[in-house]
């Protein structure tokens, strides 16, 4: 009998972990937008990369640090510097968060391929469509989403 209530036991246990991972979102969880695995920043693509060569660039575990409870990876140790010595000037605006839905009053994901540099600040949105629509009116979008993330920002981090 003791047995049968161990197997039973951990057959419950099995399955309350799959409901757990299936009801929780990726990891959101602050004021950076980190999804996937390994609580990345913008999926592991270098943010310095966006303004020193112009594209997306894949950032390496060897040159990775943490800020913002999120993990940032670089190409190089030159970009990893970079950004250690003034991270504010490379992460992208509004957490990484989709700028378009951040413009619209919430958060979404991002695509790393769907960027652009505004007056020397990285904006990233949810899908190159998205960001067709951003663009639409980029300073506009811009100044609603300067409005909108203090707000949005203090519920994420709660």
């Amino acid at each position: 009998m003791t047995r049968y209530l161990q197997v039973l036991t951990l057959a419950a246990a099995g399955i309350g972990l799959g409901l757990l991972l299936i009801l929780v979102p990726p990891a959101q969880a602050g004021e950076i937008y980190a999804g996937g695995q390994n609580n990345l920043a913008i999926e592991g693509t270098d943010p310095v990369a966006y303004f020193t060569q112009s594209r997306v660039v894949t950032g390496a575990e060897d040159f990775a640090l943490t800020w913002r409870n999120a993990q940032w990876r670089f190409s190089s140790e030159e970009n990893l510097a970079l950004f250690q010595a003034d991270p504010e000037a490379y992460a992208p605006q509004y957490g990484g968060y989709c700028a378009w839905a951040v413009s619209r009053g919430y958060t979404a994901e991002i695509d790393p391929e769907a960027w652009r540099i505004v007056d020397g600040k990285l904006y990233l949105n949810y899908s190159k469509d998205v960001q067709k629509d951003w663009e639409e009116d980029v300073p506009g979008n811009i100044e609603k989403g300067d409005t909108n993330w203090p707000g949005l920002r203090a519920d994420l981090v709660k």
